[in-house]
């Protein structure tokens, strides 16, 4: 009968060798291989008595005694096809459990998926440039930013998702559907912001039209009319010299447009009216994951 044997199986046959010509003490041979004496004395028996293919791994080729069942596998990646095709795997897997009862690990199905072709292959783009630390209180600084995307996929207009960003913690602390990124709606935003969590002391922006006057058009001091009402309130308001500096809303965008865009499919929520009453909802399942 052929035995196969790797890398590993060969050392420690050496090393068991060894011990059995009294050339090594069982001690350092279970320190080399990392097991207890009381294993090395195991497979020292297992030699005397079998030879060299005694220690060959009894399971090699054979399934894992923990390995689901077939059809359980194909049960899931069924699912993931006829509902979560575009899913990632983490996401796929919360879904699974929450709306189907079926209760697996996400490393799991990310394994299923990308064996079925449902998740293409990533190389994630090396970061470049030197990260702004994290402000050290709650409410000390919150990022916020628009984020225009095709959100309903479709089933109602085009529109921009105001997003407001603890830069301490990283919680979503608001959301809002508008039309357009204008002043009216930062300034609604900020006042639905304000009465949940009170005043922040500073907001954290770009220089969009919305927050900075650009000098070359004014001689005045390049203060707007959403930067005088924070004045007014004792609110500080910081512009961004680059989209990297506040590149933690940024990235927070690049995941609402892939988790909340299929939250949204999911709900079958169709309209701005409809998603800002139910965005509360998804700001506490998303703070709670």
């Amino acid at each position: 009968m052929l035995v196969t044997m790797t890398d590993k199986d060969l050392y420690r046959l050496g090393l068991i060798q060894r011990v059995s010509e009294r050339t090594m003490l069982q001690r350092e041979a279970a320190r080399l291989i990392g097991i207890s004496v009381r294993q090395v004395q195991r497979l020292l028996r297992l030699f005397t008595t079998g030879g060299p293919a005694a220690l060959a791994s009894a399971r090699r080729g054979r399934p894992a005694n923990n390995r689901l069942p077939e059809d359980f596998r194909c049960l899931v990646l069924d699912i993931i096809r006829q509902h979560y095709a575009d899913f990632g795997p983490k996401l796929a897997t919360e879904k699974l459990a929450e709306r189907h009862g079926l209760r697996v690990s996400s490393e799991t199905v990310r394994n299923w998926m990308t064996a079925d072709g449902l998740v293409p292959h990533s190389r994630r783009k090396p970061r470049v440039y030197q990260p702004r630390y994290r402000r050290d209180c709650l409410g000390e600084l919150v990022q916020i930013d628009g984020s225009h995307h095709d959100w309903f996929e479709g089933r109602a207009s085009k529109c921009c998702l105001l997003v407001y960003m603890d830069d301490a913690t990283g919680r979503l602390m608001h959301l809002r559907f508008c039309e357009t990124e204008s002043a009216f709606d930062y300034m609604l935003a900020t006042r639905e912001y304000l009465d949940k969590h009170g005043k922040p002391v500073a907001f954290y922006s770009d220089k969009h039209a919305v927050f900075r006057v650009s000098q070359a058009e004014t001689r005045r001091t390049g203060t707007t009319q959403f930067g005088r009402v924070l004045h007014d309130l004792n609110i500080d308001l910081i512009c961004a010299n680059s989209s990297q500096a506040k590149g933690r809303v940024e990235r927070a965008n690049q995941i609402l447009q892939d988790r909340l865009i299929k939250e949204m499919r999911l709900e079958n929520i169709t309209g701005i009216e409809e998603a800002n009453a139910w965005l509360e909802t998804f700001i506490q399942d998303f703070n709670r994951r």
